[in-house]
C-alpha cells in the first residue's frame, strides 16, 4: 500500500501536534490558539476590545473542533455502511478529531490556570 504525498504531509502535521501537545503537558510551551490572539488595548469605543477578540478566537476554534468531530462521525458511518471511503481516511479523520479536541482541552486548562493565578493575585 503506498500513501501519496497529501497523506504523508498529513501524517507529519499530526506527528507535530502530538509533539505540542506533549510538550505543553510538561508546560514547556504555550497553546499556539494562545499565541495567535493578541491583546488590543485601544481607548475608541469602536475599537474591538480584547475580550471579544479572545472569544471570536475560541468561537472559531471550536466551532472548528466541532467541525472536524462531525467529519470523523459522517466518514466511521459511510465505511461501516460500506461506502467507497478509505480506511486510512476514516483514520485520519479521526486523528484529527482527537487532536483538535486534545489541543482545545490543553487551551482551556492553560486559560484557566492564568485566570486562577489572576484571581489570587494580591492587589
Amino acid at each position: 500500500m503506498e500513501i501519496n504525498a497529501s497523506a504523508q504531509s498529513l501524517l507529519s502535521q499530526i506527528r507535530e501536534y502530538q509533539n505540542k501537545i506533549e510538550s505543553s503537558k510538561m508546560g514547556s510551551e504555550i497553546s499556539p490558539v494562545l499565541n495567535n490572539v493578541a491583546p488590543v488595548i485601544n481607548e475608541t469605543a469602536d475599537a474591538p476590545t480584547f475580550s471579544s477578540q479572545l472569544s471570536k478566537a475560541f468561537t472559531g476554534a471550536i466551532t472548528e473542533v466541532n467541525t472536524l468531530q462531525n467529519i470523523s462521525a459522517n466518514s466511521q458511518t459511510e465505511f461501516q455502511m460500506g461506502g467507497d471511503i478509505p480506511l486510512t481516511e476514516v483514520v485520519m479523520n479521526m486523528q484529527k478529531a482527537s487532536l483538535a479536541f486534545e489541543a482545545t482541552v490543553q487551551v482551556r486548562n492553560k486559560v484557566l490556570t492564568a485566570y486562577q493565578e489572576i484571581i489570587n493575585m494580591p492587589i
